[in-house]
């Protein structure tokens, strides 16, 4: 089966491999059979595998995007009494913010810069004031502008003042290692379309074992995305509550099976030559980036966008479309970006194609001379 390419430049879904397409093309089966119990049995223990051991760790699936995952985590394991503070420098902590409101949760908002580190300092004096501090919530690679945020370092702050730790690693997971217990990470969110390769559509949450079953006695304040309930009717059932994405599973075993061939830190090596290459060509043309390389998680970079009266980004993007490429606008306050992406089944010479068509672009509007 011939299957077109195209190149995603765009922070996820990512470019996968056909081998991860086709994985899909199944024969049709009941996700309540013993055989596809199995099946999301091996990708949560593998998941789990690759940030923590199983023994203390469990990853609990649910059919949906990331933010999903990241919904049932706040709405599930803050208590009624507790307190939770989230780090907010980008669109995605506003989103943690957006939904702790939404569910009327006791949120204290530690805001910081979206383009430079946070303030270690002036939030352990933060947590400090704070009386009744239960859980911290923060963002481990910052979409929005490719901001790499300091998980160890805010890890301890937790550790050292007896707080639950959540993160979301959705555009971390499966390329920046991380290892769980040494971060003090109680749970961590990630989805099925990122870094790992594979389809959109599986969501999951890496949880503390301990810290999970504790969360037993909250009161439920949804359904479907309570993180308990979830956890325990598949270690008893060996299935989800609810009908899974039955396709998607197969495509992301193939996808889990291709990261532990690869592994994880391979992988980052290649998305950092990507980078690299990326950087180097956006330098020679004259354009700039919004991310000191030291705080760079060297998989999305924020561009600034060329200074010229015949740029538009709705017009780069259709011409960068019709030649395989695909990318995205930027979500900075106070900077006209467009953001490009180095993650999925692509490499350096992916991305020194991509500079070509980046170059002729800019110079049929005249920002750069032929």
């Amino acid at each position: 089966m011939q299957i077109k390419r195209n190149v995603l430049l765009n922070p996820g879904p990512a470019t996968t491999t056909d081998s991860v397409k086709l994985a899909q093309v199944v024969t049709d089966i009941c996700p309540r059979e013993k055989e596809f119990g199995d099946l999301m049995e091996y990708c949560a223990t593998e998941i789990t595998k690759f940030v923590g051991d199983p023994k203390e760790y469990a990853t609990v699936l649910f059919g949906g995007s990331g933010t999903a995952t990241v919904e049932a985590i706040l709405s599930s394991v803050v208590p009624e009494n507790g307190r939770i503070l989230i780090i907010d420098n980008g669109a995605y902590g506003k989103r943690m913010c957006q939904i702790t409101k939404i569910y009327k949760l006791d949120t204290v908002v530690f805001e910081s810069s979206s383009i430079e580190p946070i303030d270690l300092k002036a939030l352990e004096e933060v947590i400090k004031g704070e009386k009744g501090l239960t859980h911290l919530a923060m963002i481990h690679h910052e979409t929005t502008t490719g901001l790499l945020n300091d998980i160890s370092a805010v890890g301890k702050l937790c550790a050292n003042y007896d707080i639950s730790f959540i993160v979301d690693s959705m555009s971390g997971f499966a390329a920046i290692p991380v290892d769980m217990k040494t971060m003090n990470i109680d749970y961590l969110a990630a989805s099925s379309n990122k870094n790992i390769q594979g389809m959109a559509g599986i969501g999951f949450a890496v949880c503390n074992k301990k810290a999970l079953l504790a969360t037993e006695s909250i009161p439920m304040r949804n359904l479907y995305l309570n993180l308990y309930a979830q956890y325990a009717y598949f270690e008893k059932t060996h299935q989800t509550r609810y009908t899974p994405p039955v396709q998607t599973f197969y495509a992301l075993k193939q996808a889990i099976i291709e990261t532990k061939e690869e592994t994880i830190v391979k992988r980052y090596d290649r998305y950092a030559k990507s980078w690299e290459t990326l950087l180097s060509g956006i330098e020679e043309m004259g354009l700039e980036y919004l991310i000191d390389r030291e705080h760079h998680s060297k998989i999305i970079t924020s561009i600034i966008e060329p200074k010229n009266d015949k740029y538009d980004f709705d017009e780069m993007h259709d011409f960068f479309f019709e030649r395989g490429f695909t990318i995205y606008p930027g979500k900075v306050n106070n900077y006209d970006t467009f953001r490009i992406s180095n993650i999925g089944q692509i490499d350096y010479k992916d991305m020194e194609d991509f500079l070509k068509v980046l170059k002729e672009y800019l110079v049929q509007i005249g920002f750069l001379e032929d």
